[in-house]
């Protein structure tokens, strides 16, 4: 499943879409989601909390689903959209 989620700032960080799209319940618990979990940057394999995600980028999750993450201000908006 794709789902495009929509950032008002500049990046947001992985941990933070984690919560975002509530994969996981805390930031508390990304660094161990990310060590137990594959988590696909661009397709670059990605475990570090605090990396910047831009709009643009897209992170796949096997088994969650696949985010396109967008400015909010972008034309290119889905019924999928968060």
């Amino acid at each position: 499943m794709k789902e495009t989620v929509l950032i008002d700032k500049e990046y947001i960080t992985l941990g933070q879409l984690l919560k975002h799209v509530n994969i996981i319940s805390s930031g508390g618990v990304a660094k161990h989601f990310l060590a137990e979990n594959t988590v696909l940057l661009d397709n670059e394999l990605e475990n570090r909390r605090g990396k910047k995600i831009f709009p643009g980028s897209i992170v796949e999750i096997p088994g969650e689903g696949t985010y396109i993450i967008q400015h909010e201000s972008s034309e290119d908006i889905s019924e999928e959209t968060r």
